[in-house]
C-alpha cells in the first residue's frame, strides 16, 4: 500500500498536479487522494482508473500502478509459509532498502526489482512446495520493493543477457507487456539497463544471477528462495565478476532498439499461435 501511494504521489507531482485538483479530475474525494497516497487506504479498480485516467498515464505506467494494486490485494490473504515454501524476503528487503546503489546481474530470469507482478507470481510459482497464499505474499513482497527504482538518491545497475529476454513464462502477451515495463523503466534517471546480446560472448561463464547491495551485502536467487552473502571475499568476487558483466553489456539506444526487436519477435510468436 505505501509503495502504491508513493508511486501515485511521485505521479502526482511530476503532473504539477495538487491533491485537490487531481482529485476534482477524477471525481473522487479529496480525503481517498490523501488516504490512498499516505498507504492508508486501498483504491479500488475504478478510483485507480480514475485516478490514471486524470493523470494522464501512459499505458505503460498505468499497468505498472495496477500491478502495484494486484499484489496489495494479495497480501491481506497471505499467510506466513511452511516448509520449504516462499519466504517474505524481509531480510532481503531490509538490505535493499538500506542501499543506495544496488547492482545486479541475471542470465536466466529478470532481476527481481524488474519483474512485473504475472511474471513474478511464475518464479515464485516454480518453487518446491508453495502454496497460492505464499506465492500472493511473495509477489506483493516483491513487486512492493520495486518503489525503490522511483526514489531519488538511488542508483540502479542491471545487466542481463540477451537469453533472459528470450526466456518466457506464461504466454506472448505476458513477455510484451514485461518488455513494455523493462522500456519505461530504461527511461528513469536512477537507472542503467545493460544487455550482453547473444552475438557477443559473454567475459565469463555465468553460473547464477546475483544483486549487489551497495558494498555490504550479496543477494543469490536460487529455486528455494533468496540467499544473503555479506563476506568480504565474496564481495569482492562479485563486485569483480559484475564489472565484467557490465563493461560487456550495451546501454543506452541500442537497448531500447534490442528490446523493440524481442518485443516483434514475441508478437509475431504470439500471432503464429493464434492461427
Amino acid at each position: 500500500m505505501k509503495a502504491l501511494g508513493a508511486r501515485l504521489r511521485v505521479l502526482r507531482t511530476e503532473a504539477g498536479l495538487t491533491g485537490a485538483v487531481l482529485a476534482n479530475l477524477a471525481g473522487v474525494g479529496q480525503p481517498t487522494v490523501s488516504k490512498v497516497e499516505n498507504g492508508r487506504m486501498v483504491p479500488s479498480v475504478d478510483v485507480l482508473g480514475r485516478l490514471s485516467r486524470a493523470l494522464d498515464l501512459d499505458e505503460s505506467t498505468a499497468r505498472e500502478v495496477r500491478d502495484l494494486l494486484v499484489a496489495v490485494e494479495a497480501a491481506p490473504n497471505a499467510i506466513e509459509a511452511s516448509g520449504e515454501a516462499v519466504p517474505a524476503a524481509s531480510s532481503l528487503d531490509e538490505v535493499a532498502r538500506s542501499a543506495r546503489l544496488i547492482r545486479s546481474f541475471q542470465c536466466v530470469v529478470l532481476p527481481a526489482m524488474l519483474q512485473s507482478a504475472e511474471y513474478a507470481r511464475y518464479v515464485f510459482d516454480s518453487a518446491p512446495n508453495v502454496t497460492p497464499e505464499a506465492v500472493g505474499r511473495a509477489v506483493a513482497a516483491r513487486v512492493e520493493r520495486q518503489s525503490l527504482l522511483y526514489e531519488p538518491g538511488r542508483e540502479s545497475v542491471f545487466v542481463l543477457t540477451e537469453g533472459v529476454l528470450r526466456t518466457w513464462p506464461g504466454t506472448p502477451a505476458l513477455m510484451l507487456a514485461q518488455l513494455d515495463r523493462l522500456l519505461a523503466v530504461e527511461s528513469l534517471s536512477t537507472v542503467r539497463l545493460g544487455v550482453i546480446p547473444w552475438r557477443q560472448p559473454v567475459p565469463a561463464m555465468p553460473r547464477h544471477g546475483f544483486t549487489l547491495c551497495d558494498r555490504s551485502a550479496v543477494v543469490v536467487e536460487t529455486f528455494r528462495g533468496e540467499r544473503i552473502l555479506d563476506g568480504s571475499a565474496e564481495l569482492a568476487a562479485y563486485e569483480d565478476e559484475f564489472s565484467r558483466f557490465e563493461a560487456a553489456a550495451t546501454f543506452g539506444a541500442d537497448v531500447r532498439e534490442l528490446l523493440l526487436q524481442v518485443m516483434k519477435d514475441f508478437r509475431d510468436l504470439g500471432d503464429s499461435t493464434t492461427r
